[in-house]
């Protein structure tokens, strides 16, 4: 019996006076089953109260009151959850029985539903046998649930959800552990089985001439405040500017790309939340979305999915899940699969059982989900488009955590996301993780990524910490959307597997000669430090593994140059699983890029406007057919014919080396400073190169498979210099040959030492073929290889330069 007291929300004073029992048949007394009644008592308010077993006992009552306070046991059997608190009243036009929260009863009378502080799925009538469809019911539930502003508390049960859509969610839910089994054959194009909504509509604004100047002024690179936004504060703002296409995607025929676009977060005072990348000549459109002053949050439920096609026959986009439209909503503790023993055989493609769209401070969490089939090997069974677990577009500062799905090869990757800001995934294990188009701000931390990958497009801040991934490339930047990246780009403490024969790249960029209408590069700066990447799944693998995989070409064919970042850090790289280390990266025209950051040479100086450094980094044991070879290099820069560099913004690097083994590298005919400390240097081929070369602690020891020429080609003409550095016999053709120090290029035995030398040692190799041979290293010869200045060899030629 229910004790409704003061203080409980949205009810009155009572206590239960009158009771109407309704003995269920086999009970004891069913014979003789008759409303008895009871003493009444009377409360301040005069209310009474009349119970019935079950909402169809209620509704077989001989003779409701208008006015009666009803209290059921159940819905169809007493006990069943679905007990209740009713009203009678007179039908009205608001008052049309459904069976569910407004009940028929007699004398024309209905019972209408009053529950204030929470109700339940059983209430509306849900059956939970497999046969009747309980979407009806559950949208009924939330409809109440809407309008009263109370949560749907359903901890229990199994509910079949059929051809029931659009369940519309304004308020908290609790499932705990309920089973929605939701049959994919009525899955629909447009409208999703549950919709998050908000209790706001979006605002188009009507922005007259100076307001509208105001905001083209405002809305930049790099601002913070917008005043004029002020009165929209809570507010997510979304500028578009539609007659300006830009991410035209390549391989598209016909495609338009995206408008301009930008969304952001106005706090108090016009501060915005959410990075501006673009600037805007006009806006045809600006929209401002009410976000909620407080989080909706849905808890718990399993979702058993038929993997079913959609009787529509149609191939393209269903939604079989939940739309999230509200901002400041939290989803948790949720599992989606496979109904038992089921396969996932649909031939239409999925939004997204999670499909976010234009919100601001979502989260999902502690969910397992899974991605869909898309590439069967049969062509007439494949799914002709992406298919995702999540989607959606125009996401600002949302959050991923604590989220699994993962499979194999067949499945399509279970992210695909667009305009996307703010993104955080933490301690997930996913097979992909994806933004089509506009990325601003991803963090990854923490997580483990499967065979799809991370692919993205965009820029602001790429950080990725303590994540590893199965596949041969940490990051893929898609190449439709031009395999670009406008920020700053971090890997700390990471470990890539690869899982294939073929060739690794840690940061894969593979954009077509296309024009974009957007400028495209490879981010502003670029740090890999603690990588690991581990062979163990693939220990036969001889492919080369490229720290940074680019494209030829630095402008394309309609002439926009490409961005190069302005600061490049590799450190402390290692592999296992194979003794096959890795090589960094191949720049063959650096005279195009664009650095937004002056540098330059002018003959005698060099002023440079990157920086690239290689710290600690297990390279691969190369051995080039011969000096000069191009293909087996680690670090490419120039294509080894003197350019024109086209401005002072084209890349002029310091490239920095230190305790690395074996390096080798070609900067022939290129513009840089290179210095290289506690190396050693198998191969270096600069000729023709502008700029300085400085050899610190460092080992001379080539390897090679033929020597043709110098093996050395060191010649710079701001200077190259050597110090405390030793000159190990060549080793060609598996062989030591130290009687081919000669052919060094900068040192003979008793003979010239070029450049600049101060402490430069012989291997022992070469002082023990030395003796063996009877040559006596002449007392002028190691003096210069203690001390040597350039000049002296400008002054033995007679001045000449």
């Amino acid at each position: 019996m229910r004790d409704r007291r003061p203080g409980s929300p949205r009810t009155g004073r009572w206590l239960v006076t009158f009771v109407t029992m309704l003995i269920l048949p086999g009970a004891p007394g069913a014979a003789f089953a008759q409303e008895v009644p009871m003493t009444p008592q009377t409360t301040a308010d005069d209310l009474t109260i009349v119970r019935h077993a079950t909402a169809r006992a209620m509704k077989a009552w001989a003779d409701p009151q208008a006015g009666a306070l009803v209290e059921t046991l159940g819905f169809f059997t007493a006990g069943d959850g679905g007990g209740a608190l009713y009203r009678v009243r007179e039908p009205g036009d608001e008052l049309q029985p459904n069976e569910a929260d407004v009940i028929a009863l007699q004398n024309g009378l209905v019972a209408v539903l009053l529950e204030s502080e929470a109700v339940n799925y059983r209430m509306f009538g849900a059956v939970g046998d497999g046969d009747n469809d309980d979407g009806v019911q559950i949208r009924l539930a939330h409809e109440y649930a809407n309008r009263h502003g109370v949560p749907v508390i359903n901890p229990t049960g199994e509910f079949w959800i059929k051809q029931s859509n659009g369940i519309t969610i304004r308020t908290n839910v609790s499932w705990g552990s309920t089973i929605f089994h939701i049959d994919e054959r009525y899955n629909a194009p447009r409208i999703p089985r549950f919709v998050v909504v908000g209790d706001e509509p979006t605002e188009t604004l009507e922005l007259d001439e100076e307001m509208k100047a105001a905001l083209l002024e405002r809305i930049r690179p790099g601002v913070q405040i917008i005043p004029e936004l002020a009165p929209w504060a809570g507010h997510l703002i979304t500028v578009q500017d539609a007659e300006d296409r830009i991410g035209i995607r390549a391989g598209y025929e016909g495609n338009r790309g995206w408008a301009r676009e930008e969304l952001f977060y106005v706090e108090e005072e016009g501060r915005i939340i959410g990075d501006i990348a673009w600037r805007f000549q006009n806006f045809t459109s600006v929209k401002a979305t009410p976000c909620s002053d407080s989080y909706l949050i849905i808890e718990g439920g399993g979702f058993h999915v038929s993997g079913e096609s959609p009787e529509t026959g149609s191939t393209g986009y269903h939604y079989n899940g939940f739309s999230i439209r509200r901002s400041r909503t939290i989803i948790r503790e949720q599992w989606v699969g496979l109904e038992p023993g089921a396969r996932d055989v649909s031939l239409a493609a999925r939004h997204g059982f999670y499909s976010l769209s234009g919100v601001y401070d979502v989260t999902l969490e502690n969910i397992r989900l899974m991605p869909w089939e898309k590439s069967r090997r049969e062509p007439e069974v494949a799914v002709p488009h992406g298919t995702y677990g999540i989607g959606g577009a125009r996401m600002l500062n949302c959050t991923f955590r604590n989220l699994t799905a993962e499979a194999g090869w067949v499945s399509w990757g279970v992210f695909g996301t667009n305009l996307n800001k703010n993104f955080r995934v933490e301690n997930c294990r996913l097979n992909r993780i994806d933004v089509h188009f506009h990325c601003w701000n991803l963090y990854i931390r923490d997580c483990e990524i499967g065979f799809k990958g991370i692919s993205v497009t965009g820029g602001g801040d790429l950080f990725v910490e303590d994540t590893t991934r199965h596949g041969n490339s940490f990051i893929s930047f898609r190449r439709d959307y031009g395999s670009t990246w406008n920020g700053r780009i971090r890997l700390r403490g990471c470990t890539l597997r690869p899982t294939g024969e073929g060739t690794v790249s840690v940061l894969s960029y593979s954009p077509a000669d296309f024009d974009y209408q957007y400028q495209i590069g490879f981010g502003r700066s670029i740090a890999i430090e603690d990588l690991v990447i581990d062979y163990r799944a693939a220990p036969g693998s001889q492919a080369p593994c490229w720290l940074m995989a680019i494209p030829p070409f630095s402008r394309n064919q309609a002439g926009t140059r490409l961005f190069f970042p302005n600061f490049v850090r590799f450190r402390d790289v290692r592999v296992v699983g194979r003794d096959q280390g890795v090589r960094l990266v191949r720049i063959p025209a650096p005279q195009h890029y664009d650095l937004r950051r002056a540098g330059g040479y002018d003959g005698s100086q060099l002023a440079p406007n990157c920086t690239i450094e290689v710290d600690d980094v297990q390279l691969e044991r190369l051995t080039p057919e011969r000096p000069g070879d191009t293909a087996n290099v680690h670090l490419l820069l120039g294509s080894g014919e003197a350019a024109d560099y086209t401005d002072e913004m084209a890349l002029y690097p310091q490239v920095r080396f230190s305790d690395c083994r074996g390096v080798s590298a070609h900067l022939g005919d290129s513009i840089a400073s290179a210095f290289f400390e506690r190396c050693s240097i198998n191969t270096l081929a600069a000729a023709g190169l502008r700029g300085d070369l400085s050899f610190t602690d460092c080992r001379f020891q080539p390897d090679l498979q033929e020597v043709d020429g110098d093996i050395y080609s060191v010649d710079s003409t701001l200077g190259t210099r050597f110090t405390n550095c030793t000159v190990h016999a060549p080793v060609v053709g598996g062989q030591a040959r130290p009687e081919l120090l000669d052919r060094t290029g900068f040192l003979a035995i008793n003979g010239a030492v070029r450049h600049y030398h101060i402490n430069t040692a012989l291997g022992n190799a070469v002082l023990d073929y030395c003796r063996d041979a009877g040559i006596a290293l002449a007392p002028d010869f190691i003096a210069r290889l203690k001390l040597h200045h350039a000049l002296e060899e400008q002054a033995a030629d007679g001045g000449e330069d």
